[in-house]
Formats: structure tokens, C-alpha cells, sequence
């Protein structure tokens, strides 16, 4: 079988994306692990060091400004759910997209499942609070998904000749 170079786009694309989504997950385990520790407070006072030369320069500046605005709504709880939804959420893409990158094939569809959840939750989120970021995060799982659909059905079809049996098609 020959692999055209279409195909070969769409597995770059697919292993680029998985590389994307493994920094993703290492962040949101950092991200986790600091709000764990830090206080809403201390997170506030860091926002406000982070932001005060951008805002003295830009006053209006949309990043500063929704940065120093969500920081000052954090509370103890707030910040405690982050944490641990952070935390959850790392653990779970990193150890499958490590999975999918050691081709691991019960890890195809398990991140396949766990994408889609978080498309309908992102989706909810949409509905609720619009925002750009959160369609493009969404877009681009939408997208990761196909490519992980694509690349189990490759795989699965490349297996079942070494192990003996037929892959099941529709119709047969």
C-alpha cells in the first residue's frame, strides 16, 4: 500500500498535535501543583507584579486587564477546584498521549473518549461564557479526534493481518 503525501501531512499533523498536547498536559500539572501551594492572595500579588508594566504603559491593555480581573476573583475554593481539576485533567492527557505515542492501542480509543468529554463540557462553556480561546481549544480537539479515529483505524487495520484474522468491514 502506498501512502500519499496527503497522508503523510495528516501524520505529522497527528503526531505534532500529540507532541502539543503532552506540553499542554505538562503545563497543566505545573499549573495544578502552583495553585495548590499558593494562596488567592499570593496569586493576585504575582498577577499584579506581572501586570504592572504592561498596565502602566497600556492601562487598557485586554490581557493585563483580564488577567488582574480573574486573579481578584479567585477564593479558597475557587482556587482548591483549579488545582485539582488541573492536576486530573494533566495526569489523564499526559499518561494517554504517551500511550497514543508509544502506540499503545488501547490508548486510542480511551483519549479519543476522554477528548470528547471535554469537547462537550468546552461546548457547554461556550454557550455559557463565549470566548475565542475556548472555541479554537475546542476546534483543535474536534480536530485531534479525527486524527486519533484516523490513526486507530490504520492501526487496527495493520494489525489484524499479524494476527491471523480479517478486519470486520461493514457489509460482510
Amino acid at each position: 500500500m502506498r501512502i500519499s503525501s496527503g497522508d503523510k501531512l495528516l501524520d505529522r499533523t497527528f503526531f505534532v498535535s500529540l507532541i502539543v498536547k503532552l506540553a499542554d498536559g505538562v503545563l497543566e500539572l505545573i499549573g495544578g501543583a502552583v495553585l495548590l501551594v499558593m494562596t488567592p492572595g499570593q496569586i493576585q500579588t504575582a498577577v499584579a507584579a506581572v501586570t504592572r508594566g504592561e498596565l502602566a504603559e497600556d492601562p487598557n491593555d485586554l490581557v493585563a486587564n483580564l488577567l488582574v480581573r480573574y486573579a481578584g476573583q479567585l477564593n479558597v475554593s475557587l482556587t482548591f477546584f483549579g488545582a485539582w481539576y488541573l492536576l486530573a485533567h494533566g495526569v489523564v492527557k499526559v499518561l494517554l498521549v504517551a500511550a497514543v505515542l508509544r502506540d499503545h492501542l488501547w490508548a486510542y480509543p480511551w483519549l479519543i473518549g476522554f477528548l470528547v468529554a471535554f469537547i462537550g463540557y468546552q461546548s457547554y462553556e461556550l454557550v455559557v461564557h463565549y470566548s475565542w480561546g475556548l472555541l479554537l481549544l475546542t476546534l483543535f480537539d474536534v480536530f485531534i479526534v479525527y486524527l486519533t479515529v484516523r490513526e486507530y483505524r490504520r492501526h487496527k487495520a495493520r494489525r489484524a493481518p499479524e494476527s491471523g484474522t480479517a478486519p470486520v468491514t461493514a457489509g460482510t
